[in-house]
């Protein structure tokens, strides 16, 4: 294929403008994949997955995590690398990523490669470089470790199949929680052209798999799985519609993970809401919470909100909010209840459960135990007995929690929502 890329520029330059373009992507996850390497490539992957760094704005990336080019023929509103900006542009080619990531991973910088990219000319020319690199990386320079990459939206399939042996997970992002979001913000994307992609590497995993059982020593197809990102913020979409996204996409596309992306206002466009606090992270937090509450917990997204209720409380996590609501099934007696109902006792972890339930086959647990077992009691204490008693005369009482849960003194007042009201007074004007 020729290659219609960006003049000519240093590779440390690109480098630079490319991983700056790339901190918007999140990939803070370990590999999901461990695989031994052949003794004669470079590197394996384990299940700790890639080397983090923090970048300036706190955000946790990839030691080498870059595009593969920021041109982009696109103009969502809210992307930095949107085609109507002014910005530098830059472009890899294949051979420049082959070379990156392998002196980065021969000076111990990092232990495998995040590559996304803008849209060069088109979804499949853009594919075909990735495709192109993904191939020279593995087979003329044997890296053997981890790499996730994105698929390109519109690209043809065989690409997708192409990029997907070579990888060991990808990801489509879906950029906005609906599809009215994408009309206001991302025109030029469609929804059904984001789930189309996901659903064909679905699919081609469950064929793989039975593939490989059935031949040893068949190429696997994405390992590791798929994910995919929302933007948080950019649209006005309630904490609950977007969990309810989330679960749909967990349930109906296998996906292992879905991040939430805080929105960073970078673009001065009409169509972006103003953030006088700037991103959300908070909410980006909560989010992750309730997130590995329905993935390993057990929960729905219908448990944890409504829509009558359809935004976490800020002041506290998830789980304790449920709980809150649901005090009629408190206090857990921790010598009898089962694994699951230990789950949903705030404080209480997968790990502590497990333990609970070991423990208590040889000896009758109290509080002590509970705490080197690693159950957080500030947190627990409300929501549990030992032996039929409580820790300390505690009321079960959802102001009282919630005061005490989250340090709010008397004369404060917080609504339903988490936000705190309290009386004014003169010495709150110091410093105007």
């Amino acid at each position: 294929m020729e290659l219609r890329l960006s003049p000519q520029m240093d590779l440390m330059k690109k480098l630079e403008i490319l991983s700056d373009a790339a901190k918007y992507d999140v990939a803070c996850t370990s590999s999901g994949v461990s695989r031994s390497g052949s003794g004669v490539g470079a590197g394996n992957t384990k299940l700790a997955g890639i080397c983090h760094s923090f970048s300036a704005d706190g955000r946790c990336i990839s030691l080498l995590k870059v595009l593969f080019t920021n041109e982009c023929i696109f103009d969502c509103r809210y992307c930095c690398n949107r085609c109507s900006n002014d910005v530098p542009r830059a472009s890899f080619t294949p051979d420049e990523i082959c070379t990156l990531t392998m002196q980065f991973y021969r000076r111990n910088y990092i232990e495998g490669l995040f590559l996304s990219s803008g849209i060069l000319y088109s979804p499949d020319y853009t594919m075909e470089l990735i495709c192109q690199a993904l191939y020279k990386l593995r087979k003329e320079y044997r890296f053997e470790g981890y790499i996730h990459v994105k698929a390109i939206p519109g690209a043809d399939a065989q690409l997708i199949w192409k990029a997907g042996l070579l990888a060991d997970r990808m990801s489509v992002n879906l950029e906005l929680p609906t599809a009215e979001g994408l009309r206001l913000l991302a025109p030029n994307k469609k929804r059904r052209n984001i789930l189309g992609p996901m659903r064909m590497i679905q699919n081609a995993r469950k064929e793989n798999e039975i593939e490989c059982m059935q031949y040893r020593h068949a190429p696997r197809f994405v390992p590791a799985g798929q994910s995919t990102q929302m933007i948080i913020g950019a649209t006005p979409e309630s904490d609950y519609q977007i969990m309810t996204v989330a679960e749909n996409l967990y349930q109906k596309f296998d996906l292992k993970r879905v991040f939430y992306s805080a929105f960073v206002r970078v673009n001065d466009d009409v169509a972006l809401p103003a953030l006088p606090g700037g991103p959300p992270l908070l909410r980006e937090h909560r989010l992750y919470q309730a997130d590995f509450l329905m993935r390993y917990y057990g929960f729905s997204a219908g448990e944890l909100l409504s829509e009558q209720r359809p935004n976490f409380n800020v002041l506290l996590d998830p789980k304790c909010d449920w709980a809150l609501r649901h005090l009629e099934q408190f206090p857990v007696e921790v010598n009898k209840a089962s694994y699951h109902t230990l789950l949903r006792v705030p404080g209480i972890g997968v790990k502590s459960a497990r333990r609970i339930v070991g423990a208590r086959k040889s000896a009758v647990l109290g509080f002590d135990d509970l705490k080197k077992i690693g159950v957080v009691l500030k947190r627990a204490l409300y929501f549990i007995t030992c032996s039929g008693r409580m820790m300390y005369r505690t009321k079960l009482d959802e102001d009282y929690i919630v005061r005490n849960m989250a340090g709010i003194k008397e004369g404060q007042a917080f609504a339903k929502d988490g936000i705190v009201y309290r009386q004014m007074s003169l010495f709150d004007m110091q410093g105007f």
